[in-house]
């Protein structure tokens, strides 16, 4: 009926174990340690207040699809394998056909009981009648052709009234599925998703069809949302209303699933990143406390002088917001200033934040790094280089990247590279790892965005080979953040666990206010470029990250977008 498509079914016993074995081909490169003793963090099973839910990590494929378009890539569906006794599906996943499934997971859940207020503890229960239930019936989405055997159908459930469904269904056979297959939940334990990267677009005017990764619409370590691993999909592009699923939502305010602090310290021992720098860098990082003992200074609107600043940074005005009347710079004295700038690599240490992500089912740890100053940028056009004697130049920049770590077993499942004013996420397989399970991290020359391999990534236009450059290589420098590291927040822990330095609390500028002359600096470079490029002054601009050209000084981690909010993406 459709011709655009090329479906196989894969239904047999024996090539479900294939399929299965084969989704879950990629493992850190050491065994996990034995973590410490805790409260609920790597159990394997995580409550969420009337409903515990587990990882599925293996699964057996259902259907795979491919448009014949060259280009287009093809969709395959799976339902979760090795589901234990008393749990149950929500949903099928799906992932594109071509990609390696070490990122994908689904949970399965099952009803808990609580004991009266004042005993936290979780007992099983045999009914299933109140936090989950079984569908009414189905409703067919979407099929690639009903009348050819081998071909697939997508069906989302009806739920009793009161309830949400959590995911679709994937079937080979036009039939209905079973509705003992998943379970909806009731409306009050879930919360809206959204949805986030394009698995799947078939937009043949003829049969338009689309397939997403979904995700809580509200993210970050105060929310509650808890993504399932299933897929959304539909026949429009865009939409107005809510998805028709959701999300499942933690209601254990006390978190148990977090780790403790001794746990803290036993993930960043196990995993801690080696940072490494250009082997031209410059600007290199230093200690908070080693930049304000070498003379930094802090000044405010009216005040011609500036005033020191202790090694702790109790000076410093703390709370509230950028008001932007007190701001950070160099000692005064000229050659001082210029060794500040240099850094001081061997007090260099990373400043950890730890914080609860996707409602506590995983574990954000959020490490800081800083460099007293922040060199020229450098652009590149084809085989053709420039560097700017001051665009890009500022006092104090604070970089950052992420370790995203699943609190069923304490395993690595991403990280986060911030990159200037934007950033990334990297599956663990897409890592590269030193010493065990311990990633590297690249900062880029002169701009310390942080990069998952060596090269020169081009922020600007991929397309017309133009953009603002980062290099990135090993080096003798770097900085090995299992060993050096200072935890200086984990609000979920308590007010009284980790203490949190002065400096953390300055909400305001690390660094003068600084607005170049980019205009008649590019108007140097422009006769330099490609014949077959050729820009005006402002759409040159246009292609580089607006902090190139003028900083309004820095502001610490605290200030952040990222520090309560979940990362860009």
């Amino acid at each position: 009926m459709f011709g655009w498509l090329d479906c196989c079914s894969s239904n047999s016993d024996s090539l479900c174990e294939e399929f299965a074995e084969e989704l879950n081909n990629f493992s850190l490169p050491s065994p996990l340690p034995q973590w410490p003793k805790g409260k609920d963090f790597s159990t394997g099973k995580i409550c969420l207040g009337e409903i515990e839910v587990v990882k599925i990590t293996k699964f057996d494929k259902i259907w795979s699809c491919s448009p014949s378009r060259v280009k287009a890539k093809g969709v395959s569906f799976y339902r979760p394998a090795g589901v234990l006794d008393g749990f149950f599906s929500l949903g099928h996943c799906c992932q594109p056909s071509n990609d390696q499934l070490s990122g994908c997971y689904c949970l399965v859940a099952r009803c808990v009981s609580v004991d009266p207020p004042g005993d936290d503890r979780i007992h099983d229960s045999f009914s299933e009648s109140l936090a989950l239930e079984k569908p009414l019936s189905y409703s067919l989405v979407w099929s690639s052709d009903s009348h050819r055997d081998g071909c697939g159908y997508i069906w989302i459930p009806n739920p009793p009234e009161g309830y949400k469904p959590m995911g679709f269904v994937v079937t080979l056979e036009p039939d209905e599925p079973d509705i003992e297959e998943v379970r909806c939940v009731r409306a009050d334990l879930t919360e809206s998703c959204e949805v986030s990267e394009v698995v799947f677009d078939n937009n043949l005017l003829r049969d338009q069809f689309y397939v997403w990764n979904t995700r809580p619409c509200k993210r970050g370590m105060l929310c509650k949302g808890v993504p399932v691993g299933t897929f959304f999909c539909s026949r429009e592009k865009s939409w107005d209303d809510k998805l028709s699923i959701s999300c499942l939502k933690n209601l254990d305010s006390s978190l148990r699933a977090m780790p403790t602090l001794d746990q803290i310290h036993a993930l960043i021992k196990h995993y801690g990143p080696t940072l490494y720098f250009h082997p031209e860098e410059v600007y290199l990082p230093s200690s908070v406390s080693w930049f304000f003992e070498k003379g930094a200074l802090l000044y405010k609107q009216g005040k011609d002088k500036g005033l020191a600043i202790d090694s702790k940074g109790s000076v410093l005005p703390g709370g509230g917001e950028n008001d932007k009347e007190f701001w950070l710079d160099l000692p005064d004295a000229d050659d001082i200033g210029d060794y500040v700038k240099r850094g001081n690599i061997e007090s260099a240490e990373l400043y950890v934040h730890v914080k609860p992500a996707s409602g506590g089912t995983f574990t954000d740890v959020v490490m800081w790094i800083f460099c007293p100053f922040n060199g020229p940028a450098s652009i590149k056009a084809g085989l053709w280089s420039y560097t700017f004697d001051r665009i890009g130049q500022h006092v104090g920049d604070w970089e950052h990247f992420t370790l995203r770590l699943s609190n069923f077993n304490g395993e690595l499942w991403g990280m986060y590279f911030s990159e200037h004013s934007g950033g990334g996420w990297s599956d663990a397989s897409d890592l590269e790892f030193i010493m065990g399970n311990k990633p590297i991290v690249y900062a880029s020359k002169h701009g310390h965005a942080s990069f998952p391999h060596e090269g020169c990534y081009i922020q600007g236009s991929s397309k017309l080979g133009i953009g603002a450059r980062n290099d990135c290589a090993k080096s003798k420098y770097s900085v090995d953040s299992s060993t050096r590291y200072r935890i200086v927040a984990a609000e979920y822990l308590g007010d009284d666990v980790v203490a949190e330095p002065p400096w953390l609390q300055y909400m305001r500028e690390w660094g003068p206010t600084v607005v170049y002359d980019s205009t008649s600096e590019l108007e140097k470079i422009l006769n330099h470029l490609p014949f077959f490029i050729r820009f005006s002054v402002e759409n040159l601009i246009e292609l580089f990250p607006t902090e190139l050209y003028g900083e309004e000084g820095p502001t610490g981690p605290k200030e952040k977008d990222n520090w309560c909010g979940d990362e860009r993406c």
